[in-house]
């Protein structure tokens, strides 16, 4: 199986702080992969680490076979620019442009230029193709996080990160977000990473991982939602003794 991510012996310090302990693990192409585990288990590190967010301490992290470990600041900027996409909680759409603007800022920013029949088959995935000449402030949160979504998959990117994407989103919002994201993997064989605190949300991923103490503790594969919730309180249980 190709893993479009990899991680190896990865150990993230902040101080004396041991966020991430040794963590080996890689995230397959087209597969929708949840990130779970109680505050402070490392959740957050491990994505900004497989995200050529922030440097290991120790190990190496490759993205699209590539060690993010050998590249200077402007050739990581660049790997995230080409191979990585992002999707918010808080959309990060910026309210003066049109969200077809918003669609394209990035690449074009990149001097790239946009893929319109790809961006187009996306709007009409995402059902936008009548809402492009507004504003964000103009969309409701699900419609402003289905357009974050498509400007986070225009450049074709190997591997989506989504962090909490539902979290500023009501149920029915937050269903078709995630019915959306799982039929971007199943569809177009899309790679997505989602850190998410709800056991209903991780639940839709084809796996789940859990987390405790910066590490993985475990994998589970077409987790329930009850199953989570379930481990979730365990680990809560041992971190209060």
């Amino acid at each position: 199986m190709h893993h479009v991510v990899t991680l190896t012996g990865v150990t993230k310090k902040y101080g004396d702080l041991v966020a991430l302990n040794d963590v080996t693990l890689g995230f397959p192409q087209g597969r929708f992969v949840a990130v779970m585990g109680p505050s402070g288990s490392g959740k957050s590190t491990l994505i900004q680490c497989a995200a050529a967010l922030d440097r290991p301490t120790s190990g190496s992290v490759e993205i699209g076979g590539v060690d993010i470990g050998r590249l200077n600041e402007t050739q990581r900027t660049i790997l995230r620019r080409e191979h990585v996409g992002f999707v918010f909680q808080s959309y990060n759409l910026l309210p003066a442009i049109t969200v077809e603007e918003n669609l394209t800022l990035s690449l074009r920013l990149a001097g790239r230029r946009p893929d319109r029949a790809w961006i187009a088959e996306l709007v009409e995935r995402v059902g936008l193709q009548d809402r492009l000449r507004h504003r964000p402030a103009e969309l409701s949160g699900g419609q402003q996080q289905r357009a974050a979504i498509v400007r986070a998959l225009a450049g074709r990117p190997d591997v989506v990160f989504a962090d909490e994407p539902t979290g500023a989103l009501d149920l029915r919002a937050a269903g078709q977000v995630l019915d959306l994201l799982r039929s971007l993997v199943d569809d177009l064989g899309q790679t997505v990473v989602m850190v998410t605190h709800d056991p209903a949300a991780a639940a839709r991923a084809h796996d789940a991982l859990v987390m405790a103490d910066g590490r993985v503790v475990d994998v589970l594969a077409a987790p329930s939602a009850q199953d989570l919730a379930t481990r979730l309180t365990q680990l809560a249980g041992v971190g209060a003794r």
